[in-house]
């Protein structure tokens, strides 16, 4: 997709890239868990089949269809990428400690 846009054939307003290891499912915003936990259950795939499970029954499956995303950036963002949206909706991560 991505040498697509770059080579003109394609174009998009806005590119979500999920790349958390094992998906966004397994990535750096899920909670920590214990080794005891982590070694002897599959986080990943209850975390997973949690999400499906939950994605099959909603009709609204689009967050650029949803009508409140498309009212907030009529209304407060302007247009996907634009300044003030960048400045609200991106974010960074850090590294933070945590005990057991």
């Amino acid at each position: 997709m991505l040498d697509a846009v770059k080579a003109g054939e394609k174009h998009y307003d806005f590119i979500e890239i999920m790349a958390c290891p094992g998906g966004c499912v397994n990535g750096g915003g899920q909670p920590s868990q214990p080794t005891d936990v982590r070694n002897f259950t599959d986080l990943k795939g209850l975390r997973a089949r949690a999400l499906y499970d939950e994605d099959e029954g909603v009709t609204l499956r689009k967050s650029h269809d949803n009508p409140l995303v498309k009212q907030v950036y009529e209304e407060y963002l302007g247009k996907p990428g634009s300044e003030k949206a960048h400045k609200i909706l991106h974010t960074s991560y850090v590294v933070r400690s945590y005990e057991y």
